[in-house]
């Protein structure tokens, strides 16, 4: 998924209003920052195979150290002990490692069966939701949209750049995301990766940004 995890995060905010947005979305897409670079690093591999889906066009055949059930529970509470060394909040650090853990569920969800149970294991699973490019938009968006009405009940802005940053946040997830499907082949598989890698410096640090113009509405 690529919205999914978005309104993850937003969706959090709610239920951990200490934790910053940024932290939120970095942890809603910590697999997907291992896995551009172990992709880059060589250890980690996928083919560009248009058709494959309806969505994308990505073979994943090896990635267990980013995204394998065992791993994402490492990885999990690894940020989840993280944040609470920095932050000495404990409700917040369950959060963050719940919110890191989502990521894999709903990848199990959308993928086809290629979600390794742990590394060396021989066992892929996949419900392949990215097979149905109606059905995807219908569950992603609705978990877009069910994010975002949480979010914005759960905080209010303290100045306009908390509205006009945040609403334009929204709208760049949309213009990246309705039209992917019919996007042109990538030229690359380090370009995917590199992409990926700049996507993540883009949105952590926006919203971070916009988590400082806002405020918990309770």
């Amino acid at each position: 998924m690529f919205i999914g995890h978005f309104a993850v995060a937003f969706a959090a905010k709610k239920a951990a209003p200490k934790v910053s947005l940024g932290t939120l979305v970095l942890a809603a897409a910590f697999l997907d920052v291992v896995w551009p670079v172990l992709v880059l690093a060589g250890i980690e591999r996928f083919r560009i195979v248009p058709g494959i889906t309806a969505i994308n066009p990505f073979d994943f055949t090896y990635f267990p150290w980013s995204h394998s059930l065992l791993m994402t529970a490492v990885w999990s509470g690894a940020c989840a002990l993280a944040y609470f060394a920095w932050s000495r909040d404990r409700a917040g650090a369950i959060w963050v490692g719940v919110v890191v853990a989502s990521h894999w569920v709903l990848d199990f969800v959308s993928h086809l069966a290629d979600m390794p149970l742990y590394p060396g294991g021989a066992e892929k699973l996949g419900l392949g939701l990215w097979r149905s490019l109606p059905a995807t938009f219908a569950v992603e968006g609705t978990l877009f949209a069910a994010g975002v009405a949480l979010y914005v009940r759960a905080t209010r802005s303290k100045d306009r750049i908390g509205s006009v940053a945040w609403w334009a946040y929204v709208a760049l997830l949309l213009a990246l995301y309705i039209p992917g499907p019919w996007a042109s082949r990538p030229p690359s598989e380090s370009a995917v990766a590199i992409f990926g890698i700049i996507a993540l410096l883009i949105f952590g640090p926006w919203a971070y940004w916009i988590d400082r113009h806002r405020e918990s509405a309770v």
